[in-house]
This record gives C-alpha cells, structure tokens and sequence, in this order.
C-alpha cells in the first residue's frame, strides 16, 4: 500500500530534507524511525528539497507498507521515536501512483524578517535594521507574477529542464513585530526563494529600483539579482494536492 504521511520540520540541525552523504537530513532520520517500527527498509519519498537549514511547517512524502492496521497509533509512536524537531502530524492512504513530488499542485512558502533585536526570533528570522520601504516591495513582488523564466533567481549549476514557474501569489505582509514574505508557485527553483527575498530586501532598502527587476529577470543572469538571505528564516508553509490522490 502506498501512504503519505504529513509532517513538519525545524530545520536548524538538518542538511536540508534530501539525504546527503555525512551529512544528518530529514529523510534519513525519517527511514531510520519507520525502519525501527516497521522492521523493514522503507524508502521516504518527498514533495521536494529544502536546503540546509529551512524549516517546513507542512511537508508530505509518501512511502510503500504492508496494510497499516492502525495508522494513529504508528504516529504516535513516530512521535516518540523522533527527536523534538520532527513531528508527524497525519498518515494516510493514497492511489498506489501517487507521488509526494509530482503530484504536487503548488508549494507555499514564507520568508520571516524582524527589525530590531528580539531573542525569540533570533533563530528564525532574519534582521534587517535599516528601514525598509514595504510599498515598493510590494509593488516589485507584485510584478514577479507577469513572468514565468526565473534563472536570475536559481543556484548556478542546478540540474534542471526549465526555470519556469508560474508565481501564483507573491505579498510582503506586516505581522505584529515581524514582517513576513508568502509566496506560492506551482514550482520552485533552487535557492529561489531566498534569491527573491534578498533582491526585494535590496529595492526596499532603496539600492535597486522596482523598474529594474523587470531588467533583472530578463537577464537571466544570477549575479544581477540580489544576495540569497539566510536560511533558518525560510519556511515551506504548504504543499497542494489533487483531492484525486486520496485512495477512497
């Protein structure tokens, strides 16, 4: 029977979700808890990568077993077997060709900046203390949505097809004591995200003019767009799927 199972992740001790050789990720500590409780190699398949560092508050991945007889209570025990940054939230049956990653209709993430010191944001949000302009960066991520190629925004050398992605929504919102970026796309590219976040930062801050992402997309070219900001402020907040998915 094929399974996804949906959790969420802080990121801070990971190497990102993919297993990586000497390197500690989700996945691996995932198929080592489901191998200890199932007695059996169980291979994790994910909705995708996250680099080192991000965090997911939603994340799917699906995985083939036996008939499960009590998916809850395999939670549970998931639960108490992973470490306190890991926690499982929903197990359930899927069509036997459903995949966490293709099936995939969108991803959702969200990007945390603070303005002054604050010690219960400090690991996950990044500080910016210069004033930013929240309308022209609005108006910039507004126009992210009339394009469609973002190689500007991608890591170098990252094995890909196509750098089209179709940007669904893209808004800077104020919240409390912390502004926070939410973006959805069908797709996303390496690194995208925080290529996006630094070069909004960059025309909030009064260094690049909104006119000019237009040029910087065009391009095509990453040394024109912004600096990547760090990592432990990234979250993937949603993962969309075709109710179809669902075995009934």
């Amino acid at each position: 029977m094929r399974y996804f199972i949906e959790l969420a992740y802080n990121g801070k001790a990971y190497h990102g979700w993919q297993n990586q050789p000497d390197a500690v990720s989700v996945q691996e500590t995932l198929e080592t808890a489901l191998f200890t409780l199932l007695q059996v190699s169980t291979p994790v398949v994910g909705a995708g990568r996250t680099d080192a560092g991000v965090h997911a508050s939603q994340y799917f991945a699906h995985f083939d077993a036996e008939i499960l007889p009590d998916p809850q209570k395999l939670i549970f025990r998931l639960n108490s077997l992973l470490a306190s940054d890991i926690a499982v939230y929903n197990l359930f049956e899927v069509h036997p060709e459903a995949h966490a990653r293709f099936d995939a209709i969108s991803r959702s993430y969200e990007y945390h900046i603070i303005q002054q010191k604050d010690p219960f944001f400090y690991e996950t949000a990044h500080l910016v203390k210069n004033e930013l302009d929240l309308d022209k960066m609005n108006l910039a991520a507004f126009r992210l949505k009339k394009h469609t190629d973002f190689k500007c925004f991608s890591k170098s050398k990252t094995d890909v097809k196509t750098y089209n992605c179709v940007i669904k929504s893209a808004i800077w919102e104020q919240q409390e004591n912390k502004l926070v970026f939410k973006i959805t796309a069908d797709r996303f590219l390496r690194n995208m995200v925080r290529a996006i976040v630094g070069t909004l930062l960059e025309i909030g801050l009064g260094k690049i003019p909104v006119e000019k992402l237009e040029e910087i997309i065009k391009s095509r070219d990453r040394q024109n767009a912004g600096t990547s900001v760090p990592a432990k402020a990234l979250f993937l907040t949603g993962i969309e799927y075709p109710t179809s998915i669902v075995e009934k």
